[in-house]
């Protein structure tokens, strides 16, 4: 793996009700805690704590407009999000390569110590 895990973004993006606010960030561009909890099954105070620990991962972005935080998603840090999500997948789908010629060969040797291999 080439890159590095950001543990504190992976940390942010692994909650359930995180995800979905940036979902709903995602689909309307811009949002406050008071609108996200309107669409959330959680109080607008868990929507703003939500919002500070995407904000401190850097997913989220604030600007104060009037008297409100407007929040909008920072799309470098979700595009680097879905690179290091690629890499570990990539990273794991050669582990299970491995793992499956390791076990093709473990039953390869059975089959033909035990006389398997003839028809």
């Amino acid at each position: 793996m080439t890159a590095a895990i950001d543990d504190q973004l992976w940390s942010a993006i692994g909650e359930p009700v995180r995800r979905r606010v940036l979902d709903l960030l995602l689909e309307d561009g811009v949002g406050t805690a008071t609108t996200l909890s309107e669409r959330l099954p959680v109080t607008r105070q868990a929507v703003a704590k939500h919002l500070a620990v995407l904000d401190r991962a850097g997913l989220v972005h604030a600007g104060v407009v009037g008297r409100e935080k407007q929040y909008r998603v920072d799309d470098a840090q979700l595009a680097r999000a879905v690179a290091q999500l690629s890499e570990v997948g990539q990273t794991w789908d050669a582990r299970l390569r491995r793992i499956k010629r390791i076990a093709e060969a473990i039953q390869q040797q059975s089959d033909h110590e035990t006389g398997g291999d003839r028809p």
